[in-house]
């Protein structure tokens, strides 16, 4: 396990309660120590224990990929691509899945073209957790639902059967490129939803808003991947809806403070977590742009959190932009 958040913190839960034993890289040599010696982690979930016998915590990132042949990334993705740069020994041979929901800044691409690009990984040894769940309700073992998405059935049964507790209903889908797009953009459009509740705007153009998101959203994916899915399915739809609502949700909330008059910077200190929603909206805007696509919710997510735009004047606009 790669990362050391709230996800990664989750992913860890379900492995071991699967009794499955976890070599987790933690960055930080203090919160890697403090989580060996408690078997909890200090900053993230930490009302979860875990059973020391199933984690071995190392805050050298090389060791753990070298005694680990599956890795599982769940480090922002603003800050996976320097992360990756430190691993000094070949990854293409492993089984990589990414739990990030995000692009990576150096490449504008989502996790797996980066690692197919530039770590010339195999698409068959790569798998994508999708949601739709939350790292919260999955400490407090709440029924939730992921889908494992890779071109390679065998390897995503298999992680399956590696993830199997009691609070976990698990598919596997074959739309790898789908599932991680719609992974990264629907915290854009939480976002997006977050910042309406901020200047004030109710249910009834919320539903309005995500029903718009939903058809952006498809046309964006159609257009950077061809295959046949169901839009409306959970790994996409779901996704969407319990990012947009959720008061765990925290690009909701990064976006209601924006809404509500925060800064970019002031909102980020407040929350003391990373919003993956701000980092998307920048290479979402871009990759639109470069491919044409209409997507007037993203272009005012990242009106408003690039160029420093009224909130409340974007949003005026864009309401006369949504049916």
């Amino acid at each position: 396990m790669l990362g050391s958040g709230s996800w990664a913190t989750a992913l860890v839960k379900i492995l071991t309660d699967s009794k499955v034993h976890v070599n987790w890289y933690v960055r930080d040599p203090e919160q890697a120590e403090k989580t060996s010696a408690t078997s909890k982690n200090p900053n993230y979930l930490s009302e979860v224990r875990f059973k020391a016998r199933r984690i071995s915590v190392s805050s050298d990132l090389n060791e753990v990929v070298a005694k680990s042949q599956w890795l599982i990334l769940a480090v922002p993705s603003a800050y996976l691509g320097s992360e990756l740069k430190k691993i000094t020994q070949p990854i293409h041979d492993k089984i990589i899945v990414s739990g990030v929901k995000g692009f990576i800044p150096e490449s504008q691409l989502i996790v797996g073209e980066h690692l197919h690009q530039h770590y010339d990984l195999p698409w068959e040894q790569f798998i994508v957790i999708g949601g739709p769940s939350h790292a919260e309700e999955i400490a407090l073992e709440r029924l939730s639902y992921l889908t494992l998405a890779s071109r390679n059935k065998e390897n995503a049964s298999q992680l399956r059967q590696l993830m199997r507790t009691s609070y976990l209903q698990i598919k596997v889908s074959n739309d790898v490129i789908g599932i991680e797009y719609a992974a990264t953009l629907k915290n854009v459009y939480a976002l997006a939803s977050g910042i309406a509740h901020g200047l004030g705007y109710g249910d009834n153009f919320q539903s309005v808003l995500i029903s718009n998101s939903t058809r952006e959203m498809n046309r964006f994916i159609k257009k950077v991947s061809k295959s046949k899915r169901n839009i409306n399915q959970s790994a996409y739809l779901g996704d969407l809806l319990v990012t947009a609502y959720s008061l765990f949700s925290r690009n909701r909330r990064f976006g209601n403070m924006i809404g509500r008059g925060y800064t970019v910077k002031g909102a980020q200190i407040e929350m003391s977590m990373v919003a993956e929603g701000y980092y998307a909206s920048e290479s979402a805007y871009k990759v639109s742009k470069s491919l044409g696509i209409n997507t007037s919710i993203i272009d005012a997510v990242y009106g408003i959190l690039y160029l420093k735009k009224s909130p409340k004047k974007m949003f005026l606009r864009l309401t006369k932009k949504l049916s």
